[in-house]
């Protein structure tokens, strides 16, 4: 159960796959609530905030330009035209009936999975986050399209297709919690930031929004207890594996996780760049190691590993000695009290949602930068504990060179793969 929402009153459930299941057959979703009480969700599922629909016959992405009345126009939703028979919830007003072989799994899911960021996220806000599409749309159309190779999300809409590049199987990205995740990421940020003003922001605007949308999807996978309980059972709680980028491939099966351990430095963008999926990896990176970093400042509180045994790490790091020596201790030291180990991993993930939101309510869309981003979690920090972590965020981003140089032009122009210049991008005015 989502730990942001444990204190109030039912939600109704759902069965979400953490994780993609076409990376392991034998994978079985998990229950999880999300925040809306039962029989307040209907059939499609359908709700307040947002609604799935499976369309009959549409071939049109969202978002594309079509003839209209008076010329061009955007094509928004709502889709009237007929649709799959929608998800339908049981007596109880819940969905986890649905078996993952019912077509109407894939919508259930898709809802579930963009319902349960919201609910993760709105929890570090400390508010609603409204929709950036509000002038037009109250609900978020959630819509299946299996033609379109893609997951967006835009005015009005997150439209989810799949892919077919593993032997023709086709493979939806309605079940893919992290794509979810991330598009509705995207829409936070559109929402709490904002687009800039003259259409075109700084290179770090649009590499801030990747990384944000990345980190939107890691942190929410974190509120998934198989998540949680398999990343501290394949490292032993040592996180510090994920610092060396000696394993974390094989040591963890989340691909956000995977995203987030790199060792990108902003210098490398210092004269431009062309993909802002590359240059959100600095800031990506950065965030991941104050994450980390966190996460070993509450093992100490918890007296879980010693000051000798973090000082040794630091020694050692770098060093043929550091794996062997170092996963020895961790191994016996989360054999004592694993549960110790899991309290203080989630410690440190509301840790950092709580100050990502926070500093992300202070950011501008026309001026944003990296270095912006550490000064604005810098004033949360001494806000909230008075510079407890300000060591811990400095250092992090001088490593990754944030505020020793910054990202250049874009070196070419956006290609099918850009978010900066795509639909997810265009208000239609």
């Amino acid at each position: 159960m989502n730990q942001t929402f444990q204190d109030e009153a039912p939600g109704t459930r759902f069965l979400l796959y953490p994780q993609s299941p076409f990376m392991d057959p034998n994978a079985k979703p998990e229950l999880v609530e999300i925040s809306a009480p039962p029989g307040s969700i209907g059939a499609g599922p359908s709700g307040p905030r947002m609604y799935t629909v499976n369309p009959v016959g549409k071939t049109t992405p969202y978002g594309a330009m079509i003839d209209g009345p008076f010329g061009p126009q955007m094509y928004l939703p709502s889709w009237d035209g007929y649709i799959h028979p929608p998800a339908e919830p049981d007596e109880y007003g819940n969905f986890i009936h649905i078996d993952p072989s019912d077509p109407a799994f894939e919508a259930a899911h898709l809802f579930g999975a963009a319902h349960f960021t919201m609910d993760v996220w709105e929890g570090y806000f400390d508010r609603p986050i409204p929709w950036h599409f509000a002038r037009d749309f109250d609900r978020l159309e959630l819509s299946l399209l299996p033609s379109l190779d893609n997951a967006h999300i835009g005015w009005g809409f997150l439209e989810t297709g799949g892919t077919r590049e593993h032997g023709n199987e086709y493979r939806p990205y309605s079940l893919n919690f992290d794509v979810v995740s991330h598009e509705i990421g995207h829409a936070i940020i559109y929402s709490v930031v904002g687009l800039p003003t003259q259409g075109d922001g700084p290179g770090e605007y649009y590499g801030f929004h990747e990384s944000a949308a990345d980190l939107v999807a890691l942190l929410t996978s974190l509120h998934f207890g198989s998540v949680v309980d398999g990343l501290l059972e394949n490292t032993r709680g040592n996180l510090y594996t994920f610092n060396r980028l000696s394993r974390f491939a094989e040591l963890s099966e989340n691909a956000q996780i995977r995203l987030a351990a790199n060792d990108r430095v902003l210098s490398e963008f210092a004269k431009g760049w062309s993909s802002e999926h590359d240059l959100s990896e600095p800031l990506t990176g950065a965030m991941f190691d104050v994450f980390v970093d966190i996460y070993h400042e509450r093992l100490l509180v918890h007296d879980l590993i010693s000051p000798e045994m973090e000082d040794l790490s630091d020694k050692l790091e770098g060093t043929p000695e550091y794996g062997a020596v170092m996963q020895r201790m961790f191994d016996e030291r989360y054999a004592e009290d694993p549960d110790g180990f899991r309290i203080a991993l989630l410690e440190a993930r509301d840790f950092l949602g709580t100050y990502l939101a926070d500093a992300w309510e202070m950011l501008d869309a026309d001026m944003l930068s990296y270095f912006g981003v550490e000064r604005a979690l810098l004033a949360v920090d001494q806000e909230i504990t008075g510079d407890a972590f300000r060591r811990i965020i400095e250092g992090n981003f001088r490593m990754r060179e944030i505020g020793l140089t910054e990202a250049g032009p874009r070196l070419a122009e956006p290609d099918e793969n850009s978010h900066s210049a795509s639909i997810r991008t265009q208000v239609p005015d």
